[in-house]
């Protein structure tokens, strides 16, 4: 019995070439590249995408084995793709901090920090509790199933060993920074109108009782009416925000 083992080399090859833009993607990817997820795990979900999507789109990969560097520029390309994927899915993310820190500015609660279990860093409370509440959203809505969908269909968009528009690149990641400050905006949109109407109350107040401590007494209102609001309006807003992430993710996927 004769084995034909001559094309495990550029079987190989196209293996670390895919993985190469799926491990790049999935660092990334909201909910599942946090840095507070091990790294092992991490790279565990990756070589399993690998080996889903390998089968399908192994043929769209030309490997010259004859030289080195042309392989090595193909896996700079797909690296630098998969970073673009990935980023443009971890911006909407920053949509949620923003009307987070609105928020707390607003309600008088801007210096209650707390460290950002996402991003490793120190963020305001309320922006850390949206951006949990849409991160667990994503999963008990199924939605990052979409984000592996985008990541498959993005082959057509970005064919192996073709050169990747800049032009294209450079407009995809400035609508999805100017979406994401636009979507931060509207959702924190019912906290504006209450922080100016209640500034406006309390300056008047000020004016008719000049003997009245009006901080003392208007910070705790604030915070609790603030806080009103957010229950009334929670649903709403992260409604809002999956709207917002499930086009984000149809952006990355072509129309047949």
């Amino acid at each position: 019995m004769r084995i034909d083992v001559s094309l495990l080399p550029a079987l190989g090859a196209a293996f670390m070439l895919v993985f190469a833009r799926i491990g790049a993607m999935v660092m990334l990817l909201p909910g599942l590249g946090e840095v507070n997820i091990p790294v092992r795990v991490r790279l565990g979900i990756a070589l399993a995408l690998t080996l889903i999507i390998l089968p399908l789109h192994r043929a769209a990969y030309h490997v010259d084995m004859q030289s080195i560097t042309p392989l090595l520029v193909l896996m700079v390309h797909e690296i630098v793709i998969g970073v673009v994927l990935g980023a443009t899915a971890r911006v909407t993310l920053s949509a949620l901090q923003v009307a987070g820190s609105v928020i707390a500015q607003q309600l008088g609660l801007g210096f209650a920090t707390s460290v950002d279990p996402t991003q490793g860093q120190q963020g305001v409370l309320i922006g850390n509790f949206l951006t949990m509440l849409g991160i667990a959203l994503l999963f008990a809505t199924d939605t990052h199933y979409l984000v592996i969908s985008a990541l498959n269909d993005s082959y057509k968009i970005f064919a192996p060993g073709e050169l990747m528009p800049s032009g294209d690149v450079a407009a995809l990641a400035t609508r999805a920074f100017a979406a994401a400050f636009k979507i931060g905006l509207q959702l924190s949109g019912p906290f504006l109108v209450f922080g100016l109407v209640f500034n406006i109350g309390l300056g008047v107040l000020a004016r008719l009782m000049p003997q009245m401590q009006v901080y003392f007494v208007g910070v705790p209102l604030s915070i609790f009416a603030g806080f009103m609001i957010l229950a009334a309006v929670l649903a709403t807003m992260m409604g809002t925000y999956m709207d917002y992430f499930i086009g984000v993710m149809h952006d990355l996927m072509p129309l047949n």
